[in-house]
């Protein structure tokens, strides 16, 4: 069976001046984040592959939560993965390789709510630090629409 989670980034900041791009975590992000690697670590076996947008919220927020994982995945930055649409996303998830059973995206809203609409059909609300665990019931990850499960929805606080 392969897994995917889907992480919407913990909350960030909106400093003057700073693009969008370049926003860090707030104070709540900061506790938030590692309470996220504290769920994983307790709920998610073997990560085999974090992708992540390479915006800052997104590298903090993994960052922080990876510091509590018993082991550290191979991680990939995607430009594809910051506001270039779920279609984009869907394409970086068609490309995983088959040795990847658990994959955890890190990503924004809404194209992380659009993801796991066209995956599973349900539209969860993703607020900052919510996280979603889709399962596809064979051996191959496709990308086809409602061709996963949607098995859980969390946001964790820290």
């Amino acid at each position: 069976m392969r897994r995917l989670v889907v992480l919407r980034h913990a909350k960030s900041a909106w400093p003057d001046g700073v693009p969008d791009y370049r926003r860090p975590l707030n104070d709540r992000g900061r506790r938030d984040a590692p309470a996220v690697g504290r769920w994983l670590a307790t709920h998610i076996e073997d990560i085999d592959l974090a992708l992540v947008s390479p915006a800052t919220r997104t590298r903090q927020t993994w960052e922080l939560a990876a510091a509590h994982l018993p082991t550290v995945p191979p991680t990939t930055f995607d430009e594809q993965l910051y506001g270039e649409g779920a279609g984009s996303i869907l394409t970086v998830l068609a490309e995983i390789p088959d040795t990847a059973r658990t994959i955890l995206l890190i990503g924004h809203n809404p194209d992380l709510e659009d993801v796991v609409e066209t995956l599973t059909g349900t539209r969860p609300e993703f607020k900052t630090a919510a996280l979603a665990l889709l399962t596809w019931p064979g051996e191959r990850l496709t990308t086809a629409p409602r061709s996963s499960r949607l098995l859980l929805t969390e946001t964790i606080r820290g």
